[in-house]
C-alpha cells in the first residue's frame, strides 16, 4: 500500500532543515518539497541514486504528494521514473504499484542528491552562495557525448 508521501532519510533531516529559508539558517528554499526536488535533480544529474534507509518521522516528516503537485514537481517525478525504467506504464496514475515505484525512484535520487550536497556544503556558512557556485559549476562542465572517447582521464 502506498502512503502518497515522500520520505526523507533520517541521516539527512538536519541538512534538509538547514536548507530551508528561516531566520536561523542560510538556506534558499521555501519548502521541504523545494529542497527535495532540487536534491532529486542534482542526484539525477550526477547519476547518484541511494536507498533511503531509515526515514525520519519527526521534523521534517514525510511530505504529501499534493504539495509536490501544487509546485509542479509531479512532472519531474514522472520524468525521472520513465527515464529510469524506460517503461511508459510507470506513468499510469491508476495503478498504486507504479505510483509507489515513482515515489521510490524520486526518494532515492533525492537521497543521492542530499549526499552530494552534504559533502559539498560541509563547513560552509552561507548555503545560498555555495549552491549558486555548485549550479554554476554544473552548468559550466563541458558536455561529453557518450560516443566520444575522453583522453583527458589518462592525463
Amino acid at each position: 500500500m502506498t502512503t502518497n508521501k515522500i520520505k526523507i532519510a533520517k541521516d539527512k533531516a538536519n541538512l534538509v532543515k538547514a536548507l530551508l529559508d528561516e531566520s536561523e539558517t542560510t538556506g534558499p528554499f521555501q519548502t521541504y518539497a523545494d529542497v527535495m526536488a532540487f536534491a532529486a535533480a542534482l542526484g539525477a544529474k550526477r547519476k547518484k541514486r541511494s536507498p533511503l534507509g531509515v526515514a525520519t518521522k519527526k521534523e521534517p516528516g514525510p511530505i504529501g504528494l499534493e504539495i509536490f503537485a501544487s509546485r509542479g514537481y509531479d512532472v519531474m517525478m514522472k520524468i525521472l521514473a520513465i527515464v529510469e525504467t524506460q517503461d511508459p506504464k510507470i506513468l499510469s496514475s491508476g495503478d498504486p504499484k507504479y505510483e509507489s515505484q515513482r515515489i521510490q525512484i524520486f526518494e532515492e535520487y533525492a537521497n543521492g542528491g542530499l549526499e552530494v550536497l552534504r559533502e559539498q556544503l560541509r563547513g560552509v556558512v552561507d548555503y545560498t552562495e555555495q549552491l549558486l557556485l555548485i549550479m554554476q559549476a554544473e552548468r559550466d562542465k563541458p558536455q561529453q557525448s557518450e560516443q566520444e572517447f575522453d583522453l583527458t582521464r589518462f592525463l
